[in-house]
């Protein structure tokens, strides 16, 4: 008897298709409405092109029962994403990179008559360390005279927030979070300096755009045949292209961009942590490490080294864009450096919240790295240490843990400024809480300081 499908309840707008698991393993139901695009794509070569330039997801076509056979024409087996990541968690160059990957598509799509119907950065995800388009159904046959579809969407949900990052602040990409269909044009028009208007990819895609949005959102507008030729439409990517590439950021004067610059650790206490999590990572030999603080992803590195795919994760902006721009300049492919904020991380997102995953929902991981943040839960944000220990035992089966005392001078500049209400928060109090939940399999103190680092296997 076939197992039954299960439908992935993000993929449910697209009528060309969806996705769908069985016994684990990840398929994609075509539709017959899509038949006529997708034997296009295939004859053409496009397919073939995009994935030997690594610019889409590979895939093979299966004898696999469909998941709704009134509608379907074939099956395909995509390539599985290690892990699944969302816009509002990248870099402000992950964001970009993506964005430029899309447009790339666009203009080979074009050269054989094909086009992009849609530009979501959602369909983007970062395989082998760059941006990869993941949607085998996002294209259709080339209409002479048409506009681009996708063009609002594009600037929604990549030049917006983007130029919003460039011009006003790099945290403004959790826009994302609160607007699943990207940033509204008039609000990004709103919030960009007037000088934006002097930049004429910004005036004509953003300020102008948004105007048009404005005056026709209701009247029905119908694409004249004719009004946009090829060339146009090449002209007007090339634009967008040009606008994208100009964009810049420095990550500079965020709280921990810089923190390996101003830790207390000395060089001894240092190489001793890392040549801890490469052994223990080395050890266990886990298939998808998270490391939860991972700044500018030293440690990731050291766990990535024993062949796991790593999300090297933190709070920190500047550092997550350091950490990528290392993958890139290294070509390193099982790092994946992300935003996020522990104390509030990554809900889950649109319709009925089963669109976007949470971040929990993400996991477990097989190992989790949470080195010198303990603290930060514990004093900055009031975590209680039992919680902490609840958290870590549901998401992942492995964790290396760094206990930092009271006495080391990170947590005195925390309670510099606070009352000291901490009473639980000792190394014994610590072993206590962790131990209800976890085996202690082994301590080690971290040479040349007061840290201990702890090997943790889930109850």
């Amino acid at each position: 008897m076939t197992p039954s499908p299960s439908r992935l309840p993000a993929s449910f707008r697209d009528p060309s298709g969806f996705l769908f698991t069985r016994n684990g393993i990840l398929h994609r139901q075509i539709n017959r409405a899509y038949s006529k695009d997708y034997a296009r794509f295939i004859d053409s070569g496009l397919c073939e092109k995009l994935v030997k330039a690594g610019l889409l997801i590979p895939h093979v076509e299966v004898d696999q029962p469909p998941a709704e056979s009134a509608l379907a024409f074939k099956i395909i087996q995509p390539e599985r994403a290690p892990f699944i990541s969302y816009p509002y968690e990248w870099s402000f160059s992950q964001l970009k990179d993506a964005a430029l990957v899309t447009l790339s598509i666009q203009k080979r799509a074009l050269k054989l008559d094909m086009s992009l119907k849609d530009a979501s950065a959602y369909n983007i995800q970062f395989l082998r360390g760059k941006p990869t388009l993941i949607d085998t159904l996002s294209f259709e046959i080339y209409k002479e005279g048409e506009p681009w579809v996708a063009y609002k969407q594009f600037c929604q949900h990549f030049l917006a927030p983007l130029a919003l990052m460039a011009y006003r602040d790099v945290r403004l990409s959790q826009l994302l979070r609160i607007y699943i269909d990207g940033v509204p044009l008039d609000l990004a028009s709103e919030l960009l300096p007037a000088k934006t208007k002097l930049n004429f990819g910004l005036l004509t895609h953003i300020h102008v755009h948004a105007g048009a949005q404005k005056r026709y959102s209701d009247k029905a507008v119908a694409p004249r045949r004719g009004a946009m030729s090829k060339q146009a439409l090449t002209g007007l990517i090339e634009s967008l292209e040009a606008t994208v590439r100009k964009l810049t950021w420095k990550p500079a004067g965020t709280e921990w961009g810089d923190y390996y610059d101003n830790t207390n650790y000395t060089d001894s206490a240092f190489e001793h942590k890392r040549q801890l999590v490469k052994e223990w990572s080395a050890e266990k030999n886990p298939a998808l490490v998270w490391d939860l603080g991972g700044n500018t992803g030293v440690f990731s590195r050291e766990a990535a080294s024993s062949g796991a795919f790593t999300v090297s994760f933190d709070i920190d902006p500047a550092a997550v864009e350091q950490n990528y721009r290392t993958v890139k300049t290294q070509k390193e492919q099982n790092i994946l450096p992300l935003v996020l904020d522990l104390t509030n991380p990554s809900p889950a997102l649109g319709w009925d919240n089963a669109e976007r995953d949470s971040f929990g929902a993400r996991g477990p991981a097989d190992m989790i790295l949470a080195l010198a943040v303990i603290h930060h839960l514990a004093i900055s944000n009031n975590v209680p240490l039992p919680h902490l220990a609840d958290f870590f035992a549901v998401h992942c089966k492995w964790l290396v843990i760094e206990f930092v005392p009271k006495s080391d001078s990170q947590v005195q500049k925390l309670l510099a400024s606070r009352e000291d209400i901490f009473p639980n928060y000792t190394r014994e109090g610590f072993e206590a809480a962790f131990s209800e939940r976890f085996e202690i399999q082994k301590r080690e103190a971290v040479r040349d300081s007061e840290r201990v680092l702890y090997l943790m296997k889930t109850k």
